[in-house]
C-alpha cells in the first residue's frame, strides 16, 4: 500500500469514527449491525471501529446485550472545552476594559500542567508595543500570573511547582526558593504579584488572581508592557486597576466571598 493510500484509509477511518459518534449521539443503545447500516459499511468494519472507540472510553458496550452508546470520556472532554470557552467569553470584556484603562496589554492566563498559558488578550489602542501572547507557554516562577496563581492557589500546587530547579531566563529571574516564597507572601498580602524583567528583558507585568464560584483560583488577570512604562512604583494605579478587574471577573464567574482555605 502506498503512503498516499494509507493516508486516505486513515482519514476514512477517522470520518467513520466521527459518524459513529454522531449516530450514537441520537440517543439510546445501538447494536453493531445498526451502526453498520447507519454508516453503510460491513458489520466487521463497524465493530472494529467501535472496539477502538471503546478502548478510548469514547463509547461503552453493554456486556449483556452487546449494544453501544456514547462513553464516559466525552463529557470529560466537553467540560474542558466548555469551561475554557465560558471563561474566555466572560473574560473578554474585562480584558478589554482593563487594557483600555491601563493603556497596556491585558491577558487572562491559566495554569496548564506546569506552564502558564494566556487564553484571552486585549491590547489598548494607544499601546505602542503589541505582543500576541495567546497560546504562548511560559514558566510559572517568572511570570506575574504564575506568581499570582501560586500565591493564592493550593499549597500542593505551589510545592510541586517550586520543588524543582527554577530556570533562569534573564539576569533578573528569581531562582532562589526562599526569595520567591517571600515574593509570594508579599503578593498574598498586597493582592497582586509583579515581575520586573524576569521573563524577558524590558518586560514588566502585574497580575491578580481570579476565583471561581467555589472559591478556588482558576486564572490570573495580567497587565504587561515595557519596563520603562511599568517600572515598580511608577504607576500605582495599575495595581488597583488589575485587582479591580480580577475581582470583577471573579464576580462574573460566581465568586461571592472569601475563597476556600487549602
Amino acid at each position: 500500500m502506498s503512503n498516499e493510500a494509507g493516508r486516505e484509509l486513515a482519514v476514512r477511518s477517522v470520518e467513520r469514527a466521527i459518524a459513529i459518534l454522531d449516530l450514537l449521539a441520537q440517543g439510546g443503545w445501538h447494536t453493531g449491525a445498526e451502526v453498520a447500516r447507519g454508516l453503510n459499511v460491513h458489520r466487521s468494519t463497524a465493530l472494529r471501529l467501535l472496539g477502538t472507540l471503546e478502548r478510548h472510553a469514547l463509547v461503552e458496550r453493554d456486556q449483556r446485550t452487546a449494544r453501544y452508546r456514547l462513553g464516559r470520556r466525552l463529557p470529560q472532554l466537553a467540560s474542558v472545552v466548555t469551561g475554557e470557552f465560558d471563561l474566555r467569553y466572560v473574560a473578554r470584556p474585562v480584558c478589554e476594559q482593563l487594557a483600555a484603562a491601563a493603556g497596556e496589554t491585558a491577558t487572562l492566563d491559566v495554569l496548564v500542567g506546569d506552564v502558564i498559558v494566556p487564553i484571552e488578550q486585549a491590547t489598548a489602542s494607544t499601546s505602542v508595543v503589541g505582543v500576541n501572547w495567546l497560546g504562548r507557554r511560559t514558566p510559572v516562577h517568572c511570570t506575574a500570573s504564575g506568581k499570582a496563581i501560586l500565591a493564592f492557589g493550593p499549597d500542593s500546587v505551589r510545592e510541586r511547582m517550586l520543588s524543582r530547579p527554577l530556570e533562569q531566563l534573564t539576569p533578573h529571574t528569581i531562582t532562589d526558593r526562599a526569595e520567591l516564597d517571600a515574593q509570594l507572601a508579599a503578593a498574598r498580602e498586597a493582592g497582586a504579584a509583579h515581575t520586573h524583567e524576569e521573563l524577558e528583558l524590558g518586560l514588566d507585568a502585574i497580575a491578580a488572581p481570579v476565583f471561581g464560584a467555589d472559591g478556588q483560583v482558576v486564572a490570573a488577570l495580567d497587565v504587561s508592557g515595557p519596563s520603562h512604562r511599568l517600572r515598580p512604583g511608577s504607576r500605582p494605579e495599575l495595581d488597583r486597576l488589575t485587582k479591580e478587574g480580577a475581582a470583577d471577573l471573579s464576580r462574573r464567574l460566581g465568586y461571592r466571598g472569601r475563597r476556600a482555605e487549602t
